[in-house]
């Protein structure tokens, strides 16, 4: 019999899901026994999968059984990291013979979303025999069917891998030293002096057309208009190049996320709430995507005159916040915003869960600074976890680090109103009286008119 490789997660694994929409864990360890294998024997095939191989050469088997089976099934429901690089190999070294499978409520990540994919039931995460059998009959004539399908490789670059035609390949090089320009133009903006950042990427704006000619280009200076924010008026430049992008373009998630925060900035957060929401029903629940919520319904909490709306609002952002750390207690976004709102509701249990919080997003920071996988925002979150924590030694130390790395005026704004929010509830005076100080450095010279410490008492 020909054979079949499985690439997919096994034993119980959580799904990440919206809980609306799909389980919280898969057994896929019943997935593979009740549905794949029989499935796959159905079509013809031996099914082969990994997870039993114990040898110290198990990368080099894995490689094999992904080169040499005539045919490789991968199981995309989940973010899974073997799953996404397994795939990359199967599409890279053979033609054909690979088939994306994913349950009908899942959300793929990055260009796999873009590839075709079988669709099957799994209303639960336990594999029922009703589910198993209506799984079998989702995937069985749709896996024979694309079985032969080209791999995007193979799509895309004509005469892969050993007939390339050379002129493609010079019409590449110069395709990437053009991008490799346009990249220099976008830092020579960035190190400009703050005054004329935002003329100077109006300036590049032009000269590149708008809209650009690639997806790329306009998510370049999309990111670099709003990093030369000064002021709402330039949040409403930034939404009015927004619209003037092709729909191809508004329609992806990043321009989208973007559009929800500049709306927020210029004194829309229902409309930016609305917008978030929508993405999310259409494109999956992510971290970043419930902290941009949360963040919207935390601003309508503090801007909110009734003490009902208030406390309506902050549970709002909570829960937003508290979903978003669930998905991923790796992305630091939200359980760093978490402690002071935990503090401001100030119920029974709530200075428990801000302190879990607060070592939760350190932890996400430590891990991310220990894989390189760090962002602007690691040290600001440092920063205001210290606060957290009334910490003015590490804040002090942080603070010269944020300080150098010439943030953005928006996230400079946005750190500093967190500080503030956080120095309410530290209660030592001689630790606020220091924080404070960190806070009136951050700001630069003109904060000595209006020391931090006259505006944040400690909470009650």
């Amino acid at each position: 019999m020909p054979s079949c490789f499985m690439i997919m997660p096994y034993g119980r694994k959580p799904t990440q899901a919206d809980p609306k929409f799909g389980p919280a864990e898969i057994d896929f360890n019943a997935l593979w026994d009740r549905a794949y294998v029989p499935a796959i024997k159905a079509l013809g095939y031996q099914p082969v999968r990994a997870d039993q191989d114990t040898s110290a050469l198990i990368v080099s088997e894995m490689l094999e059984r992904i080169y040499f089976a005539d045919l490789v099934l991968a199981d995309m429901t989940i973010p899974n990291g073997n799953v996404y690089y397994e795939v990359g190999i199967r599409h890279a070294s053979q033609k054909t013979g690979c088939v994306l499978l994913a349950a009908d409520w899942s959300k793929q990540l990055f260009d796999v979303v873009q590839m075709r994919t079988v669709r099957y039931p799994l209303p639960e995460g336990e594999i029922t025999p009703a589910t198993a059998a209506a799984m079998q009959a989702a995937i069985k004539d749709p896996i024979k069917a694309l079985a032969d399908g080209i791999s995007p490789m193979n799509q895309s670059i004509p005469g892969y891998p050993d007939e390339v035609d050379p002129r493609k390949a010079i019409t590449m090089r110069g395709q990437l030293a053009e991008q490799a320009a346009f990249q220099t133009k976008i830092r020579s903006v960035r190190a400009a002096a703050e005054k004329d950042r935002m003329k100077r990427s109006l300036e590049l704006i032009a000269a590149e057309g708008n809209p650009p000619a690639s997806y790329s280009k306009a998510l370049a200076l999309l990111l670099l208009l709003r990093d030369c924010v000064d002021g709402k008026d330039d949040w409403s430049l930034m939404l009015d190049y927004i619209c003037k992008l092709p729909e191809r373009f508004l329609n992806e998630p990043e321009v989208q996320e973007n559009r929800a925060f500049a709306l927020a900035q210029v004194g829309n957060p229902i409309d930016a709430i609305a917008e978030i929401q929508t993405l999310i029903d259409f494109a999956g629940p992510t971290p970043e995507r419930l902290g941009l919520m949360g963040g919207r319904y935390k601003r309508l909490a503090d801007d909110a005159t009734d003490d009902d709306d208030r406390q309506q609002r902050r549970s709002q952002a909570i829960d937003c916040y508290e979903r978003g750390m669930r998905l991923d207690l790796n992305a630091y976004y939200c359980s760093s915003n978490l402690p002071r709102l935990y503090r401001a509701r100030a119920e029974k249990g709530d200075e428990s869960l801000a302190q879990d919080a607060v070592r939760s997003a350190i932890a996400a920071c430590e891990r991310a600074r220990t894989l390189n996988l760090a962002d602007e925002w690691l040290r600001p979150t440092l920063l205001a976890a210290a606060f957290d924590l009334g910490d003015p030694d590490k804040a002090e130390e942080l603070a010269v680090q944020v300080i150098a790395e010439g943030q953005a005026k928006w996230k400079v704004s946005s750190v500093l109103r967190d500080l503030g929010d956080s120095l309410k509830h530290v209660d030592d005076a001689a630790k606020r009286a220091r924080l404070s100080a960190v806070i009136d450095k951050i700001k630069g010279p003109a904060s000595r008119a209006s020391p931090a410490s006259a505006l944040a008492q400690p909470h009650r």
